[in-house]
């Protein structure tokens, strides 16, 4: 099966750099309109694409980076498409089992995340523990979220809102981490390989609670 990983490799890298330019295009673009929704689902079918090929290559040629690339972005990506459709949970709607299926693959994998990095930091002091626990973290925290909007527990009048723009925005700073990290040799040589992974997250997430203020709670 390793003579697929040429073309798996050609397309992951087509359909992530044009998840990256129409993921970049909403992030700059006013919000709404039917510009955005178009952008916005060539973003999505994109990033899909991009995330099963990540996997994919992952299990022909074992690959942290491209596993972690993987889930996260099916995830996120996966999640908060669907919660465009699962605006009334609080008003009897049930998920469905897709949407099971990513919470509790999520569960699983953020469970995985966090105890590999806190025995990498224990162990052997390796500082992309950092990068795992804290991606492991998020997962979890997402599908914490999930669980508790699955069994109609709403707290948030607009939460499919603002589910929505957190993972999806979520799901760009992971492609543009991905971005970054895959090119950090064209980059000073004494910066932290874990700062390529955590940098677009701390100054990528302002913007996600900036946008939950000005669209989910209008």
């Amino acid at each position: 099966m390793s003579f697929l990983y040429p073309y798996l490799l050609t397309t992951h890298i087509l359909f992530g750099s044009i998840g990256l330019l129409s993921g970049s295009y909403n992030l700059l673009r006013k919000k709404g309109g039917s510009i955005h929704v178009k952008v916005g689902k060539l973003f999505v079918v994109s990033m899909l694409i991009t995330g099963s090929t990540a996997l994919l290559m992952a299990l022909l040629k074992p690959n942290m980076f491209l596993f972690i690339v993987g889930v996260f972005t099916i995830f996120l990506v996966g999640t908060g498409q669907r919660y465009m459709h699962l605006k009334k949970l609080g008003q009897g709607q049930k998920p469905k089992l897709m949407d099971w299926i990513l919470s509790f693959s999520m569960l699983l994998v953020g469970v995985v995340f966090v105890s590999w990095g806190t025995i990498l930091l224990l162990k052997k002091q390796d500082s992309m523990g950092i990068a795992l626990v804290v991606f492991g973290l998020i997962g979890l925290q997402n599908v914490r979220k999930d669980l508790q909007n699955y069994r109609g527990k709403i707290k948030f009048k607009m939460y499919w809102l603002r589910e929505h723009i957190i993972r999806i925005t979520a799901a760009y700073i992971a492609s543009f981490t991905a971005f970054i990290v895959v090119n950090q040799n064209h980059f000073p040589n004494w910066i932290p390989e874990v700062a390529y992974w955590l940098l677009p997250t701390v100054f990528l997430t302002p913007l996600i609670f900036k946008w939950v203020r000005q669209y989910a709670k209008k």
